[in-house]
């Protein structure tokens, strides 16, 4: 991952990884299940244990692979309201309230846009209380000039998963 002088990431280093049918395969298999078994997933692509093994082991490496986790219904859990907001901040502090932003609790995505704004959040919380809070605490960040948000109403498809065809 090489970082811009801006602070920002090269995208076009990021998509220069040369990665193989092979690795496509196992990340596939691990978005699907990433408790599968180094035997199983060996068995399913015809390879050796070794091989999936090390491959694992090197396109975590490479931070392909960033790591792995548990998909959690937030509804389930107490976190039913998401929130995506769209921030203005003053063009030479962009990169400073992105940061900022992403450390905060709540935080799910961040992205930065092109458009009227700067900066696309995505957040959950609890309830309309722990958004208020949030967007006030926001508005108060140094170089925040403006904020909308959008309350999700209904989730039709959520998956971060990279369809790999």
């Amino acid at each position: 991952m090489k970082e811009c002088a801006d602070g920002g990431i090269d995208l076009e280093s990021e998509s220069s990884e040369k990665i193989d049918k092979i690795d496509l395969q196992i990340i596939s298999l691990l978005q699907e299940d990433s408790r599968l078994s180094f035997n199983k997933m060996a068995k399913e692509l015809g390879v050796s244990v070794g091989t999936v093994c090390n491959r694992i082991k090197i396109l975590e490496e490479k931070g392909i692979i960033k790591g792995y986790t548990a998909v959690v219904n937030p509804i389930k859990i107490g976190y039913g309201l998401t929130a995506i907001i769209l921030i203005q901040a003053e063009g030479k502090h962009l990169v400073d309230v992105e940061r900022e932003v992403a450390k905060m609790k709540h935080i799910v995505s961040v992205y930065d846009i092109t458009g009227d704004f700067d900066i696309a959040v995505i957040a959950r919380f609890k309830d309309i209380f722990g958004l208020n809070t949030f967007i006030k605490r926001l508005l108060a960040m140094p170089y925040v000039k403006r904020t909308v948000t959008n309350v999700v109403l209904n989730v039709v498809k959520e998956d971060f998963r990279v369809k790999i065809s």
